[in-house]
């Protein structure tokens, strides 16, 4: 284990750059401080982190700030993406659908806690349309002062800036922030290209007219462009806001891999390159400075998508209506309080489960019907892949049939091509068993017990999101 971070006399723990892998735009922006880190854990020394230091644009979030929260066990940091759209080319902005004005406010925000080991991070999506209530300030924009009102938490932003945010979330959630980090659009495509793109799997296609997001199901490797539009899109489904960051969630565990096991970072031309592709974009607190950055290098070697945890802050209420400001997401104040005293407790956020035998697939056996049919001579071998197949949780039809051949050696699985997904959920319960496509034979599947049957294999769709906050770690948000 690397040494302990030193302690500053009667001080807690002096804060050093977390570097978190977030979600989508943030994901941009924590693969510029995981850069750092990498290279400082590989032993890259303080010259070169110096010079990168000089290039990150400087804020002080924390000026005059009074009453603030206790500071808790290990550090917190506020990563904050930004529309940034003004500094899109017009070619970006017609074929990625970045059209309309910039709003000047923050797109995603969220904590990144890491562990006072630094074995840790825990990231909590605070979503944009949040219901939060602003501390006294005066506008940045108007100069007019203002009394505690409420609004979206993305617009205290443009309220207030950086100073206004880091106040508005430290009094919604109690929890004291150490650093602050703030990315636009461009830092995150320019990111992903510099990387060679981002792997990610999907198991139903996914289309959205707003960002011009379509993919077809499967695997694709997305560069800098696609990227924001997958980590953008909002309108696949019903899910809106909640869907999209659960999106942004499996981006960044893919992009954690991309950056720590393909030795890509250790690349002292290709960190350059990154680093002079995202700095430019960047905004941090005067604190994040180079011996920070080396401090936590040193102790994050053995980070990797395992050691990152996932998580939304519980909502209480969609749609909460609020004169003059419109429709917002209430937070459930009983989970989300849990939630954020575990922060300052630094206990982790995941439930630990052992792990189940059962093979793991895209669709519930429980939503997929199913017919079986005797294929062979056997008496009896219908009625026990029957019940074999019932007690995995597959809605058999409990009336096995015998097969009109009764010679087949292999175990099939016949299945209307619409309903793939289901017969690929299927068959990973017969292992050896063969796929055949049978055009309109509609929603029920048939399996036709061969010789080579010995039983039946345990199957489950598991939701990745587990315990009271639905949290999911980085080696967890893969295509099921």
């Amino acid at each position: 284990m690397p040494t302990p971070p030193r302690r500053s006399p009667a001080h807690r723990p002096r804060p050093r750059p977390p570097v978190r892998r977030r979600k989508p735009r943030w994901a941009a922006r924590v693969v510029t401080t995981l850069s750092v880190v990498i290279l400082a854990s590989a032993g890259i020394g303080h010259a070169v982190l110096s010079s990168l230091d000089a290039d990150i644009a400087r804020v002080d979030p924390f000026k005059d700030m009074k009453n603030r929260p206790r500071a808790g066990h290990g550090m917190n940091v506020l990563l904050v993406g930004t529309d940034g759209r003004d500094k899109i080319t017009e070619a970006e902005r017609q074929k990625y659908r970045l059209g309309g004005a910039p709003c000047h406010c923050t797109d995603t925000v969220m904590i990144v806690h890491i562990s006072e080991d630094r074995e840790r991070a825990s990231v909590v999506s605070l979503p944009r349309d949040s219901y939060a209530m602003t501390p006294a300030h005066t506008d940045q924009t108007t100069g007019k002062p203002h009394h505690g009102h409420p609004v979206k938490l993305n617009a205290a932003y443009a309220e207030g800036g950086p100073n206004l945010t880091v106040r508005t979330v430290e009094n919604m959630t109690h929890v004291k922030i150490d650093h602050y980090l703030e990315v636009d659009f461009t830092s995150f495509m320019k990111t992903v290209d510099v990387l060679g793109g981002v792997e990610i799997c999907t198991a139903d296609p996914l289309k959205d007219t707003y960002t011009g997001l379509d993919l077809p199901a499967g695997t694709h490797t997305l560069m800098g462009g696609e990227a924001l539009q997958y980590v953008r899109s909002r309108h696949i489904d019903g899910a809106a806001d909640l869907g999209r960051m659960k999106r942004q969630q499996r981006f960044m565990a893919a992009l954690i891999d991309r950056a720590t096991s393909s030795g890509i970072l250790l690349n002292p031309m290709k960190f350059r390159d990154i680093t002079r592709a995202v700095l430019g974009s960047v905004r941090a607190d005067k604190g994040f400075g180079t011996d920070e950055l080396l401090d936590l290098g040193r102790a994050m070697r053995n980070f990797s998508p395992s050691s990152s945890e996932f998580t939304t802050v519980p909502i209480g209420q969609m749609g909460y209506a609020v004169k003059g400001v419109g429709s917002t997401l209430k937070w459930d104040p009983k989970k989300s309080g849990r939630l954020f005293q575990a922060l300052r407790d630094d206990r982790p956020l995941a439930v630990h489960k052992p792990r189940s035998k059962a093979v793991r697939v895209g669709v519930a056996p429980q939503q997929i019907r199913v017919q079986v049919e005797n294929g062979t001579a056997t008496a009896g071998l219908g009625k026990r892949v029957d019940s074999q197949l019932a007690a995995t949780g597959f809605r058999t039809t409990r009336q096995p049939v015998t097969s009109a051949n009764r010679t087949v050696q292999r175990t099939v699985v016949a299945y209307d091509p619409r309903w793939d997904r289901s017969a690929k959920s299927l068959a990973a319960a017969l292992p050896g068993s063969e796929l055949r496509a049978v055009t309109g034979q509609g929603p029920v599947l048939k399996v036709i017990a061969g010789a080579d049957f010995e039983k039946v294999r345990k199957v489950r769709a598991e939701d990745p999101y587990q315990g009271e906050f639905g949290v999911v770690t980085g080696d967890e948000v893969g295509c099921l």
